[in-house]
């Protein structure tokens, strides 16, 4: 099996994927190994920029929140934040002064309420803007919370430490993600899930249900979300591209601009 990142890994900077990484994996799939794309993105999101004859068995998204069987278009497994779950971490991120989308249950967790502070935070109001069509303000003051599939908190890129570790430390019941933005790729987000989501478990949860033996398997990352996919895997590469922090503990392949992820998956054949 191979385990791939969709953006700045799979998918170029312009939002393709290349002829060559096609090629490899239509290879994948000639030779019976099942080629997985593992996402932040939500479903709504990802359908965006992948087409549907794209050559994949499974989709992993929204950072292991769920899980899409490519070839049936099936959500096979999601996971769900309760309530009080919702409501905690939420009392903490504005205690925090922090600013913070609470997106709907899978499937529609492009949606989202939104809590905002006045401060300069261009990313979180270029996301609102992208989905502005979706994003509902909240009133803090008398919000009603209700399950969700997951908490995308926005810190700007100013210099200073991220939040990350603080909230991981005090919501230590949930799973706390840390990646780079997507949009001005320099911003932060932290994002918060149930306990039992991560790529990594998404991942393993489709190895065993196909019954395939963990040393075959083979993992392809770029950003600090992949970091538990990478650790997992016992075959991991990152592109040129990724962060120095992960090219000093994992080995690198040429940038996604380059297909990378090609050469990491000849590389692996090889071996």
């Amino acid at each position: 099996m191979v385990v791939t990142d969709l953006d700045g890994t799979l998918l170029h900077p312009g939002g393709s994927v290349s002829k060559l990484d096609l090629d490899t994996l239509d290879e994948l799939g000639s030779r019976n190994i099942l080629r997985v794309i593992a996402t932040g993105r939500s479903l709504y999101s990802a359908n965006k920029v992948l087409h549907r004859d794209i050559p994949i068995d499974y989709l992993i998204f929204s950072s292991g929140a769920g899980i899409l069987d490519w070839h049936s278009h099936r959500i096979v497994q999601k996971h769900t934040m309760h309530a009080s779950q919702v409501e905690s971490a939420a009392l903490l991120l504005q205690e925090m002064n922090l600013e913070f989308m609470i997106h709907h249950p899978i499937p529609d967790n492009h949606r989202f309420y939104y809590f905002g502070t006045g401060k300069n935070n261009p990313d979180f109001l270029r996301r609102l803007e992208i989905y502005r069509e979706y994003a509902v303000m909240a009133n803090a003051t008398n919000f009603i919370y209700r399950d969700a599939s997951q908490i995308v908190v926005v810190e700007p890129h100013t210099g200073e430490k991220s939040s990350h570790a603080i909230i991981a430390y005090k919501l230590d019941g949930l799973t706390v993600i840390r990646t780079t933005s997507p949009i001005d790729g320099s911003s932060t987000w932290i994002e918060i899930f149930p306990p039992a989501v991560s790529k990594s478990q998404a991942a393993e949860w489709i190895r065993c249900q196909c019954g395939l033996p963990y040393g075959s398997i083979l993992a392809v990352g770029n950003d600090y979300n992949d970091f538990d996919l990478l650790t997992w895997a016992p075959q991991r590469f990152v592109v040129k591209n990724a962060p120095p922090e992960l090219k000093s503990r994992f080995r690198s392949v040429k940038s996604s601009e380059e297909s990378g992820f090609s050469e990491a998956v000849k590389r692996w054949l090889r071996k």
